[in-house]
């Protein structure tokens, strides 16, 4: 792809802001411009992993449109790049704390007199982003059209998603026994960490709402003796789903239907859901009306497993419903409709609708590891992602992945498992020993050396 670099007068009004933005700064990273020019942001900053201003373009939207969303996409379009490093390791080398207060450190009518060159045009804008007009401002809860929404995402090509899932295809976040565990492994010891917390048994009803390319239907069944149901509203996934079940041979206990999950018949129930990070597609404020419509198609003492990312709460609750730049960007350009809670408002919507709650336990670290390996995978393979979905769409990717490894890392995204029961009076059937009834990925000897017990 061709593009207009930027004239000697935008070259060196690029230098120049550039200049005066490092005097502010000091960060371990370098930037390269279009002419090969390498300007270091930081005291002895390594020039190994660079940041690649490769137009004029870059600065233009960046001085006029500052936001994440911006640079999303001038990082799909290639106007700017990362070499020496996938996205997530060039970026744990940003300090963002640095670059978001430097609006109050910089002398704005300096900047602006030298910025004037790169001012006097319009940012272009691509063909790639102007596809996803239609996103931009999509609501969380209002105009739902979810099949739509849900085929925008899971849709996008099952090959795509091959080149960086583990082997069983299951896009959720991992439990790690340790932190250098492979991806694969994960995935399987988190499979079975679902299937222990949901105490299944042989001839168990298992229903899974939103069940992915049918990882866990397939475990549940082949493993645990229940006879599994799902549903998805993505035809890659369903297509995937039949096959996978033809295969195993497991026709006779698995069951997939393309449909909502909100459409059963009444006499579908069962004795244990699993929701598996598919309430971010509902909706807040759906969620209660959700959680009750599982409780309605759930027999007593039945057994609910939820696992989903959330936002962290609030100081201020008026704040909350306040989007993110990372939830605008999400929106746009990986999930539209989607929407994150935080864990009181699921643990607080589902006693409203009747569960009582038993355990919560916090995995966001499962998730940046899970990510992080994600990012990696389809770094190594980007060239076939490019070659089935586009270049930018790939990188567009590879941006959110990082972004979302990052933040699961730092703490700014979270993610809970929890486990309920369909309340009733008396006692709920969960057990006492939660150690012997599953143990999670920590079930190892007490006496094995610490190198051993290290988990993630």
């Amino acid at each position: 792809m061709s593009r207009e670099l930027g004239t000697e007068r935008e070259l060196q009004a690029t230098k120049a802001v550039i200049g005066e933005l490092a005097k502010h700064l000091d960060v371990n990273i370098c930037l390269e411009l279009w002419d090969g020019t390498i300007i270091p942001l930081g005291t002895g900053a390594k020039d190994d992993i660079r940041f690649v201003i490769a137009s004029a373009n870059v600065l233009r939207r960046l001085l006029r449109a500052p936001s994440l969303i911006s640079v999303a996409e001038l990082y799909a379009t290639g106007d700017l790049d990362i070499v020496g490093a996938n996205p997530v390791d060039a970026m744990r080398r940003v300090d963002h704390l640095q670059f978001l207060s430097l609006h109050r450190k910089v002398n704005k009518v300096r900047m602006l007199k030298m910025a004037l060159p790169l001012l006097l045009k319009s940012y272009s804008v691509s063909s790639f982003v102007k596809r996803f007009t239609k996103t931009a401002g999509v609501k969380p809860t209002s105009g739902r059209d979810d099949k739509e929404m849900i085929g925008f995402h899971y849709d996008l090509s099952n090959a795509f998603y091959e080149l960086f899932l583990d082997k069983e295809m299951v896009y959720s976040s991992a439990y790690f026994p340790t932190s250098d565990s492979s991806l694969d492994e994960a995935q399987l010891n988190k499979l079975d960490l679902i299937c222990r917390k949901l105490r299944l048994a042989p001839g168990d009803k298992l229903f899974d709402p939103g069940c992915g390319w049918g990882g866990l239907l397939c475990y549940a069944a082949q493993h645990y003796g229940v006879e599994a149901y799902g549903t998805t509203l993505s035809e890659e996934q369903f297509a995937h789903v039949k096959t996978k079940v033809a295969n195993m041979g497991l026709g006779d206990r698995v069951k997939v239907e393309l449909r909502d999950c909100r459409s059963l018949s009444d006499d579908q129930v069962f004795d244990k859901i699993a929701q598996v990070e598919m309430i971010e597609h509902v909706g807040i404020a759906n969620h209660q009306d959700f959680y009750k419509y599982l409780r309605k198609h759930m027999r007593p003492r039945g057994v609910y497993f939820g696992q989903a990312s959330f936002r962290r709460n609030t100081a201020r609750p008026e704040d909350f419903p306040r989007l993110t730049p990372y939830m605008q960007f999400i929106i746009k350009y990986i999930f539209p409709g989607g929407e994150l809670d935080h864990i009181g408002m699921t643990t607080g919507a589902l006693e409203q609708a009747g569960f009582e709650v038993h355990e919560v336990e916090a995995v966001r670290e499962h998730f940046g590891y899970t990510t992080e390996h994600w990012v990696r995978r389809l770094y190594d393979r980007k060239e076939e992602g490019a070659a089935l979905v586009g270049m930018p769409q790939t990188r567009i990717w590879l941006l959110y992945l990082s972004l979302c490894a990052l933040s699961f890392h730092r703490g700014a995204l979270n993610a809970f498992q929890v486990v309920a029961t369909s309340r009733r009076s008396g006692a709920s059937g969960i057990g006492f020993d939660r150690t012997t009834e599953y143990g999670g990925a920590r079930r190892i000897d007490a006496d094995a050396p610490a190198s051993v017990l290290k988990t993630a």
